[in-house]
């Protein structure tokens, strides 16, 4: 059966978010991912994972200036200054909480920006990050522009020429397949081509279209799950699942706990 760990950023809205740690614990859940830790000391993150046994497998670095709109800032000419004070806050925070994997931003197109000098400044700064952080995985992901419209990176085989092209031994994929269905479909196949190549470090998953639990829409959740299982057990991955979805409850209370059916329904028909 696939690992999952609960997005404490999304799931449990309807708890303080110190709080979310006791009720993804008491559902089960053994790892969690954070999108944004920073409005928190690391210090503090740290004692909630250890008082509930949970491991922190994924962070955002963080993206820029989000009120105004910045997803991130790898591929922006000009601001490598701060993308790299963006990847030393990270950094710390992982270093911080145990956290294996830390998702880079790549961050919105200008306008009338000229692609090629973009797609260099990306890989120049992923190549400088990967070494700046080596010990740690460092992820990019493919991101549908319905719902952030502008972003600069959107189909898998797009991450996969990038990370092929800087060849550093830490800089992997992270594959969702929410976004995956999106923009490109194919899905189970995707994971059949992919998840063997030793690129994708992480999974993420969501129903599609609304971004509910992921046995709610197009994609058949359970099948999928079966697929990641045989190829995993065919080429060895053994990564984590993101459950990054929002509740379909929204906020009521026990509205995470009441719609994680799919999972206590795996986990009577898992090994």
């Amino acid at each position: 059966m696939p690992r999952f760990a609960a997005n404490l950023s999304l799931l449990y809205p309807e708890y303080p978010f110190l709080e979310r740690f006791a009720a993804c614990a008491a559902d089960g859940f053994e790892a969690v991912e954070i999108q944004f830790p920073y409005a928190f000391e690391a210090p503090v993150l740290r004692q909630r994972l250890r008082t509930y046994g949970l491991t922190q497998v994924l962070i955002n670095a963080p993206p820029g200036n989000s009120q105004l709109g910045e997803r991130g800032l790898a591929c922006l000419p000009g601001r490598e200054d701060e993308f790299r004070r963006t990847l030393e806050e990270a950094l710390h925070y992982a270093q911080a909480l145990d956290c294996a994997r830390i998702h880079v931003m790549a961050g919105i197109v200008p306008e009338g920006a000229e692609m090629a000098r973009l797609q260099a400044v990306y890989e120049e700064n992923l190549a400088w990050a990967a070494e700046f952080a080596k010990g740690f995985e460092l992820l990019i992901e493919p991101i549908n522009t319905r719902d952030m419209p502008g972003y600069f990176l959107n189909r898998q085989d797009e991450a996969h020429r990038c990370v092929q092209e800087i060849a550093a031994a830490n800089l992997k994929v992270l594959m969702d397949l929410y976004h995956c269905q999106i923009v490109e479909g194919d899905v189970a196949n995707k994971i059949r081509t992919y998840l063997p190549s030793g690129r994708v470090g992480h999974l993420q998953i969501a129903g599609v279209p609304q971004r509910h639990e992921p046995d709610v829409g197009e994609l058949n959740a359970a099948y999928l799950f079966a697929v990641i299982d045989e190829v995993a057990a065919g080429s060895g991955w053994q990564g984590w699942i993101g459950c990054e979805y929002r509740p379909a409850l929204g906020s009521i209370p026990g509205a995470t706990s009441s719609g994680l059916g799919w999972l206590r329904e795996i986990s009577r028909s898992g090994p």
